[in-house]
């Protein structure tokens, strides 16, 4: 039957399925087939919105600089391509999975190695929120009723991809590699379609096509030093289509071997997928004549923009391709668009655990991110993921225009300082290697991360100037906090170890034991307490109760006495009835008198088989308990006695009788006990 305990699993198992044991983690490993749709699916899908945000910034001046929009898209493309070779020398140099981080803390030392994890851990939530809330502008652009509902949709969202990560790292693969390829194949087809209809004149044209755009104030007259400006703030939009290309150089141990080949070639087919898909799409929306602004009143001829949201750019794309916004092909597009956006937050969800995992492991990050939970993945990095972005997306109402312009800072302030740091690790290479062949490879990696490091170092500083007061401002106010914070966790970490280094004293014998048995009452817990105690031989033995009731105590000695127990009994008086300071009072006089000796204080405890019983009984032994774990020299015992209600419980998994698999891991084992002691 099953009891309380199996029903309150129940969610759980619901939710992750059964327990995987610790030797399947080989199990667990992707090939590149899954690892593809894993990694890659964030970079893949900023197709979506890539084109999209360089023609926001274009449509502030009208349309008289949409000519310039391919030559953005070129130069996105050539950095996307040297990014991407960029990171094959990362993991194939550092293929243990820190990434970026791992490079700056072994090259340029913990203040370069922090500031890369600080904006790398942003960017993560970062990527949630904004692919989520990309996903759900393209549901709504297929049912604009949805609108009103926009954030309760895009949490509901990041509840579930929670979920299936949760379950397990090829599980979930599973789960979004089917989306991803689907996507991928519709926009290749979309491309290659829309580009056929359009050399063989068939008529490519946008619902947006014939709008105008009402120039921003002070956009209307662009020219000299503002133009650059200008143009430079589109590219950095533009420069959204390289955000997760970092996520391989993280997530290497996942991989299966040869773990640094596969994610190599894995780095190498996301690159060249992703800039094909993106490079179609800019080209399909330029010969569609597709218009969009930051603000929708602002397009001349859209006369619902009070009423209705417009549609996206990939959304007007597809519906002059496959003719018009209730084809077969539209309902395609923007179905497998809106999974592989919000699948695409899986990049963050694979990619932040495992960062979390590594800071955890080098004391930067709470220890229980680098612990595994049911699954083998680290669920503690997974739930913080979540909760954060959900946070995010619900304080800036789901909106990817607003989401958008804190986005990519951290990932290029990442690429910048881990490609210079490759410079360095190249540098100390070529000094331990003597072999001309193995010299010549070593100079051409080096040249490839010196020329990614001065191309990223540059966008990221158009990135922070073009940027800054659009909300990038924000994400430079939340690294620092967050460097800050790693390194209050670091101090904290270390000054623990300082004080546990074992040292002469901590290796000498104590002087004496001092046994010290609480007492309650005459029954079988106490007489228990007392034989365990007794069987340590310790040096002294004190039966100890406190006098909070004369009548009470007075029985008890009777009972004391009737019982013939060969342990003297102790009363210490209590004239305001508290039990927790006489008690801590006693043990301090007994450690005053002889601070060498040990004392051990024996607390009979009830194990009951309800969570209800735990209710029914005095709490006073816990406040004990809190109370003497502070004092120096003295060990807190605990002496169980099983209540029938715990029998045949063992198996249950409730914590009264023992963990569950996993409840150590857990840290359940901390947690205080309920004791008969009263």
């Amino acid at each position: 039957m099953p009891t309380l305990s199996d029903l309150g699993q129940l969610p759980k198992r619901l939710v992750l399925g059964r327990p995987v044991r610790s030797d399947r983690l080989g199990e667990s490993l992707l090939p590149k087939r899954l690892a593809l749709p894993i990694f890659a699916s964030d970079p893949l899908s900023s197709v979506a919105y890539a084109t999209q945000e360089i023609l926001i910034v274009l449509t502030l001046a009208g349309t008289a600089f949409l000519f310039l929009a391919p030559w953005l898209a070129i130069a996105v493309v050539l950095l996307l391509a040297t990014v991407v070779l960029s990171y094959r020398q990362v993991v194939r140099a550092y293929p243990s999975g820190g990434g970026d981080y791992e490079v700056a803390m072994k090259n340029h030392g913990q203040f370069a190695g922090l500031t890369v994890a600080s904006a790398l851990l942003v960017d993560y939530v970062l990527t949630v929120a904004v692919s989520v809330a990309a996903g759900t502008d393209n549901i709504i652009s297929a049912f604009p009723a949805l609108d009103e509902h926009r954030v309760a949709i895009a949490v509901g969202l990041v509840a579930l991809l929670a979920a299936a990560n949760l379950r397990g790292l090829r599980e979930s693969g599973r789960t979004f590699a089917v989306p991803t390829y689907l996507f991928i194949s519709g926009i290749l087809v979309m491309v290659v379609t829309g580009l056929i209809r359009h050399f063989f004149g068939a008529g490519l044209d946008a619902e947006s096509a014939g709008y105008s755009i009402t120039p921003e104030p002070g956009y209307d007259q662009v020219a000299g030093l503002a133009l650059v400006f200008f143009v430079l703030r589109a590219f950095a939009s533009g420069c959204t289509a390289l955000t997760g290309v970092e996520a391989i150089a993280n997530g290497v141990p996942a991989f299966k071997p040869p773990k640094s080949r596969n994610a190599a070639t894995t780095l190498a087919l996301m690159g060249g997928i992703a800039a094909t898909m993106f490079s179609g799409v800019t080209a399909l929306a330029l010969a569609a004549d597709v218009k969009y602004a930051e603000h929708p009143c602002d397009l001349v001829g859209f006369t619902a923009c009070e009423t209705e949201p417009q549609r996206t750019v990939i959304a007007q794309i597809a519906a002059a391709v496959f003719g018009g916004p209730t084809s077969l092909g539209f309902f395609y597009i923007q179905a497998a668009t809106a999974l592989v956006l919000i699948l695409a937050a899986n990049t963050a969800f694979n990619g932040f655990p495992l960062l979390g995992s590594v800071l955890a492991q080098d004391r930067f990050l709470p220890r229980q991110l680098h612990t595994r939970g049911d699954k083998l993945v680290y669920s503690n990095g997974i739930l913080l993921l979540a909760g954060f972005a959900a946070l995010l997306i619900a304080a800036f109402g789901a909106d990817v225009n607003r989401l958008i312009q804190m986005y990519i800072v951290g990932v290029f302030t990442s690429f910048s300082i881990g490609q210079w740091g490759m410079v360095r690790h190249w540098n100390r290479e070529l000094r331990a290697e003597a072999g001309p062949r193995a010299r010549a490879r070593i100079r051409r990696s080096q040249a490839i991360n010196a020329v990614g490091g001065s191309l990223t170092t540059v966008v990221l500083v158009i990135i922070v100037v073009t940027k800054f007061t659009h909300g990038a401002w924000l994400v430079l106010l939340v690294m620092p906090v967050l460097f800050m914070l790693m390194k209050a966790i670091n101090r904290h970490y270390s000054h623990v170890a300082e004080q546990l280094v074992p040292d002469t004293d901590s290796r000498m014998l104590p002087s004496k034991v001092h046994a010290v048995v609480l007492v309650a009452r005459v029954h079988k817990p106490t007489l228990r307490a007392l034989a365990f105690a007794r069987a340590t031989r310790p040096d002294h033995l004190t039966a100890l109760t406190v006098n909070v009731d004369d009548a009470d105590t007075r029985a008890l000695q009777q009972q004391w006495e009737r019982y013939d127990i060969p342990v003297p009994l102790t009363v210490v008086e209590s004239p305001y009835r508290e039990i927790t300071r006489p008690v801590v009072d006693f043990v301090k006089s007994i450690r005053r008198d002889s601070p060498r000796e040990l004392v051990v204080v024996f607390v009979p405890q009830y194990v009951v088989g309800h969570w209800w019983e735990n209710l029914l009984h005095n709490q006073s032994a816990l406040r004990l308990r809190a109370r003497l774990q502070f004092q120096p020299g003295v060990m807190i015992t605990s002496v169980p006695w099983q209540l029938e209600s715990s029998v045949g419980r063992e198996d249950t998994g409730l914590r009264a009788t023992g963990p569950a698999p996993g409840d150590l891991r857990r840290g359940l084992a901390d947690e205080p006990e309920q004791t008969p002691y009263g």
